[in-house]
């Protein structure tokens, strides 16, 4: 765990907690020494341009989270630099919750899965609304989003942090089962092959 990250989510309530539970040890993470995860890395950055899905927390004015998945084909979360994300928000229900608390409050927390994997990562940031044929969307790349956004949402990473694999359960997408059957087939064909292999050299006795 990083600076940024620990800086954010340990507050002096959960500070509080951790000493009252035993794990004051996270102090550490606060300490001088400690730098870093508020910058994108290639590990960061291919993970976050292949996910299909993310969970993203906002909240009102009125105190109240809300959590709302968003989800697309790979690569719809895009990597602008190494301090800022951005999707396009395209229409769905029309409720507008998350628009309208990230209007009050433009902090957001996203939780990025890859159940496949067992990969989680957790992001801090700061949401921009980039409206359509306003001056800042008319200098984006016209193929960069897809035709029918609405608006595009930047996000400028103010911390992350890799969670713990553990406790995430295994859920493959169709294409993942296909691909994991088509594996376990292939590696089956190269035992068989490799096991004849190891029968014709020992002789037709052999008890391989």
């Amino acid at each position: 765990m990083a600076l940024a990250f620990a800086q954010i989510a340990f507050t002096p309530s959960v500070r509080d907690q951790q000493q009252r539970m035993g794990s004051g040890n996270y102090a550490r993470f606060l300490s001088p020494d400690r730098m870093g995860g508020d910058t994108l890395g290639p590990d960061e950055t291919a993970f976050i341009q292949k996910i299909d899905g993310f969970y993203q927390a906002t909240v009102s004015e009125t105190g109240w989270p809300y959590v709302q998945f968003r989800g697309g084909p790979g690569g719809f979360l895009r990597v602008l630099d190494d301090t800022t994300i951005a999707y396009a928000d395209l229409r769905g229900n029309r409720q507008y919750i998350s628009l309208g608390n990230l209007t009050a409050n433009n902090r957001v927390s996203l939780i990025l899965m890859d159940y496949a994997n067992a990969r989680r990562l957790k992001v801090w940031g700061r949401v921009q609304v980039i409206e359509r044929d306003t001056p800042q969307w008319l200098a984006l790349p016209p193929d960069m989003f897809p035709a029918k956004t609405e608006r595009l949402i930047t996000i400028r990473v103010d911390a992350f942090d890799w969670n713990c694999p553990q406790h995430i359960p295994l859920r493959l997408t169709s294409g993942e089962s296909i691909q994991r059957i088509e594996d376990l087939n292939h590696e089956n064909t190269r035992l068989r092959a490799e096991l004849r292999t190891m029968q014709a050299q020992t002789g037709p006795n052999s008890n391989l």
